[in-house]
């Protein structure tokens, strides 16, 4: 038979098992999800990321019919985690509910966090953004950000700010830069830092609205760093409206899956997120968790802002030789 025909007929029987083949891959992503898909977290149980992605993977499991669950793999702050997810197959069946900490400011502080969050990582969404407030003791004689700013001039280094976290750092670095001179105390969390300011050990608290909320009615709020009052923190200002132009600041949540994940698989996750974002029992839930509703972003933006966020907070953790903890 010449060489010609043969491969003519190998080709039509070829043909069939092609197009099935075709249509099984095909069919495998309209199913999308065909089994339960997990979300890392890479911080502990309990933490308000935590507690917004189990809404979230509630949610999820009733909108597209299939469990979606958390699994939490903290350590080296978030890096384990967060480089467990970076490996895991690009199937869509692995998420990662990535945040400040591990896709922004570890890449600065680490040398070497097991992954790289530029390209071992797709952003589906922006989730939430967490904002920080500036609180006083109650006994406190302080009652704004502005008179806390004229206390640390007049007193340069001796007015002792409680941080209890690597982000709480991050936003009391800022405030130096902005001739706000206070005195770090760094604690292991918000619960002993809170207690230290509650009981008059230390002045100032730099920690999330998250956190800082469940101690409203002891704690003093002086400000928080968002552009526009919280309504989850009646009557505290802003940084911004106290002195400190432009001070907006917040950590942040963006669900995100391993590089390569198939773009429909990515465009479903994305879109059922968004119809999740704009429930008003969402926007009930982030805000009773101190969490801000973030900005609809297209997907090239939202990577654009993701790598000016790595910039930025680079930025500060190089010009203030900030260390891991």
């Amino acid at each position: 038979m010449p060489s010609t025909i043969r491969r003519q007929l190998l080709a039509l029987a070829a043909a069939p098992l092609l197009a099935t083949a075709g249509l099984a891959h095909a069919q495998g992503h309209a199913d999308y999800p065909n089994r339960p898909v997990k979300i890392i977290v890479a911080y502990p149980a309990g933490q308000s990321t935590d507690i917004a992605t189990r809404y979230f993977a509630t949610k999820l499991t009733q909108a597209m019919g299939q469990s979606f669950f958390v699994e939490n793999r903290p350590g080296a702050s978030g890096n384990i985690g967060t480089a467990v997810a970076a490996r895991a197959t690009p199937d869509g069946y692995t998420l990662i509910m990535g945040a400040s900490g591990t896709h922004a400011m570890n890449p600065a502080l680490f040398d070497n966090t097991g992954f790289d969050a530029d390209k071992d990582f797709d952003a589906i969404v922006l989730t939430a953004l967490i904002p920080f407030a500036i609180s006083t003791g109650p006994n406190s004689p302080v009652n704004s950000l502005t008179e806390l700013i004229a206390l640390a001039r007049k007193q340069p280094g001796q007015v002792n700010a409680a941080i209890p976290s690597v982000t709480g750092q991050l936003v009391f670095e800022m405030l130096k830069q902005r001739d706000v001179p206070l005195f770090a105390v760094k604690f292991k969390g918000s619960a002993d830092s809170m207690t230290a300011v509650l009981g008059g050990h230390v002045q100032v608290l730099i920690d999330t609205v998250a956190a800082t909320r469940t101690q409203l009615g002891k704690i003093k709020p002086l400000a928080v760093t968002t552009a526009a009052p919280m309504g989850s923190m009646p009557g505290v200002k802003t940084a911004s409206e106290q002195g400190l132009a432009n001070f907006n600041i917040a950590a942040w949540n963006a669900l995100m899956t391993p590089k390569g994940v198939p773009a429909d698989i990515q465009a479903r996750l994305a879109a059922e997120m968004r119809k999740i974002l704009d429930l008003p029992e969402t926007q009930k839930a982030l805000a009773d968790l101190g969490f801000e509703r973030a900005p609809v972003r297209t997907n090239a933006e939202l990577n654009a802002w993701l790598a000016e966020e790595r910039r930025n907070y680079a930025h500060v953790i190089k010009t203030a030789q900030m260390k891991p903890e």
